[in-house]
């Protein structure tokens, strides 16, 4: 087992992003650019604790802890976006919102 795996938030992250790669798996209205930003977003945050996690100093291991954090907003955007423009329902964004701030 790998440390990162051992990571609450790391656990969390995972999980959200399963949530929003089986939304987007399962949704053929939302565009494909879109698609691919939410999906490489949502991704970024779990991998970005991961890499994180391997490095030595805490200064490492901050920056990418810190671009963990900006992916999470970058994806909390583009939910809400999608949900504004009628392509993700009012329910689904609640649910992935709610996940996403567990994050922050």
């Amino acid at each position: 087992m790998f440390p990162y795996e051992n990571l609450e938030v790391y656990k969390k992250a995972y999980t959200a992003n399963q949530k929003v790669y089986r939304l987007l798996k399962g949704n053929k209205s939302i565009s494909g650019y879109a698609k691919d930003q939410v999906g490489r977003a949502s991704l970024s945050i779990p991998l970005n604790i991961a890499e994180g996690s391997a490095k030595f100093t805490n200064k490492d291991r901050r920056n990418f802890y810190v671009t963990a954090r900006g992916s999470t907003f970058e994806c909390a955007s583009l939910v809400s976006f999608l949900n504004d423009e009628g392509e993700i329902s009012s329910s689904l964004i609640h649910s992935h919102s709610d996940r996403i701030e567990e994050l922050i």
